[in-house]
């Protein structure tokens, strides 16, 4: 079966097409919930609240554009719902004066995707929620400002404050190089 004859068996809600989109999609999409997530547990969590939604909402699939890019929004947006609620309470100034340090471009070069992957997960939750949404998915500040209720200027200043924080850790890194 074609990816086009499965989604609509799935609109269908024919339980083996809806198998064959879990087991063709479900790694592709948990990558996308690990980022937005503190623990594995909380993934799994979004993860099957994603598809929960996903199967609710297939039938407003159109067949225009990306199947996929239209499920990593659904995705997306089931991370986003889970923290929503807490927003950023402890967010009470501006953008913050950053000093872009220089670092060296050999330590950078000689970090796995898994270590960078770590070091995002292990950032502050809005931090690490603007990060993965700005730098990773592509959203303007203007979107995400909008998908999460704040301001812009908050989600410019989570995306800085990240990268200051992934920026010592980068630091950390080349000492323990030299």
């Amino acid at each position: 079966m074609n990816n086009e004859q499965i989604i609509k068996g799935c609109m269908r809600q024919d339980e083996s097409c809806q198998k064959q989109l879990f087991v063709q999609y479900s790694k592709r999409m948990m990558t996308v919930c690990i980022r937005y997530s503190r623990t594995r547990s909380d993934a799994e969590d979004i993860l099957q609240d994603g598809f929960v939604r996903l199967f609710r909402n297939i039938h407003q699939y159109k067949f225009e554009g990306s199947f996929e890019g239209w499920m990593r929004k659904i995705f997306i947006n089931t991370a986003l719902k889970k923290y929503r609620n807490k927003r950023f309470e402890k967010e009470r100034t501006g953008i913050e004066e950053i000093v872009e340090a220089p670092c060296d471009p050999g330590v950078v070069a000689s970090l796995s995707a898994d270590e960078i992957l770590e070091w995002i997960g292990e950032l502050p939750e809005g931090y690490r929620i603007v990060f993965n949404m700005y730098a990773i998915e592509g959203y303007s500040h203007k979107e995400i400002a909008e998908m999460l209720g704040c301001t812009e200027a908050t989600s410019r200043s989570q995306l800085l404050k990240a990268r200051k924080h992934l920026q010592k850790r980068i630091q950390k890194a080349e000492r323990i190089a030299s």
